[in-house]
């Protein structure tokens, strides 16, 4: 999560348009398939309802592969578990659920990982780099604990898939996922 500080730094680039977001958003253009790269209302201190309401406004189906950052992918995660529909594929990057409920200051975790979420996708995987925070990896744990078919992308270099730890804009190991038919 950026601070509101950076947030609304008029110097640094939003959001959507930072580390590989525009990178994976080109790449999944070139393929014939349209990508948007959203921004949630105040990443820098997200509640749930106010993310449920923007999300709610695009049409998701089992056509829509959906891509999660973070406190992002703890969205997707929840979003999922809370409404019942299919979708396409499902990449959670470095998922966040703030596991200490130390970091996000309302309910906005305050949800049971749905244990069927990856049966009604055409395909769910976690990214995740072993060199990551604790409350990654923890995060990491819990929804593997509750959803036993979500693939697994482990790595040991990518800390938590920014470009400060990838010292790249480009990730091809999603791209190849995304792309990669079931």
């Amino acid at each position: 999560m950026p601070s509101e500080e950076e947030y609304f730094n008029p110097d640094d680039s939003a959001q959507s348009n930072k580390h590989w977001l525009p990178w994976i958003q080109r790449q999944l253009i070139l393929n014939k398939v349209l990508a948007q790269a959203i921004e949630l209302p105040s990443p820098y201190q997200p509640v749930y309802k106010d993310w449920e309401d923007f999300f709610n406004q695009f049409k998701i189906d089992e056509d829509t592969m959906l891509i999660g950052h973070s406190c992002g992918a703890g969205f997707l995660v929840r979003w999922l578990s809370e409404n019942k529909i299919k979708v396409g594929k499902v990449a959670l990057i470095a998922p966040f659920l703030d596991p200490d409920h130390d970091e996000i200051q309302s309910d906005f975790f305050d949800f049971d990982i749905d244990s069927e979420l990856s049966e009604r996708t055409r395909g769910t995987a976690i990214f995740y780099s072993t060199d990551d925070g604790q409350e990654i990896l923890t995060s990491v744990s819990q929804i593997k604990e509750r959803d036993t078919n979500v693939e697994i992308k482990e790595f040991t270099d990518k800390g938590h898939f920014v470009f400060g730890s990838m010292k790249t804009e480009k990730f091809p190991e999603l791209l190849k996922w995304l792309l990669l038919k079931h």
